[in-house]
């Protein structure tokens, strides 16, 4: 073989390489603005869920103390685990979430709402059990 027809073999390759990189490079950034999209939508639902939780926190009765909602049901299994108590950063790693202050004062307000209601107990300053008759 001469020199130049493996040149032009060579630069050949390099053409075909080039539209292949350039093909998925057009991929890349095709899936990285669906990927972003997707994570949005994620943000908001994740926002939904939380507001609607927080909506819902008013799911009490007079009749039946009980709670309807997901994450109320939740702490009331887990304090149900663990008869001596447990803190808001404690129920929310039982129930894995986040234990950044955020959360964790989320879920100090449901467990004091549940106080309020008669469905808890504090047993002693931020200790958190179910009430004796749900014991």
């Amino acid at each position: 073989m001469h020199l130049t027809a493996i040149l032009d073999l060579i630069a050949e390759r390099e053409n075909t390489a080039g539209q292949a990189a350039d093909r998925l490079r057009e991929q890349i950034t095709a899936l990285t603005t669906e990927l972003a999209r997707l994570d949005n939508e994620l943000a908001d639902l994740a926002t939904t869920r939380i507001t609607l939780h927080d909506l819902a926190a008013d799911q009490f009765t007079d009749d039946d103390p009980t709670i309807a909602s997901a994450p109320y049901q939740q702490i009331l299994a887990v304090l149900a685990a663990n008869p001596a108590g447990l803190r808001a950063k404690d129920i929310c790693l039982a129930v894995s979430v986040d234990p950044t202050p955020k959360h964790v004062e989320g879920a100090r307000a449901r467990l004091k709402r549940m106080v309020s209601r008669k469905i808890l107990t504090e047993t002693e300053p931020g200790i958190f059990t179910l009430a004796p008759k749900r014991t």
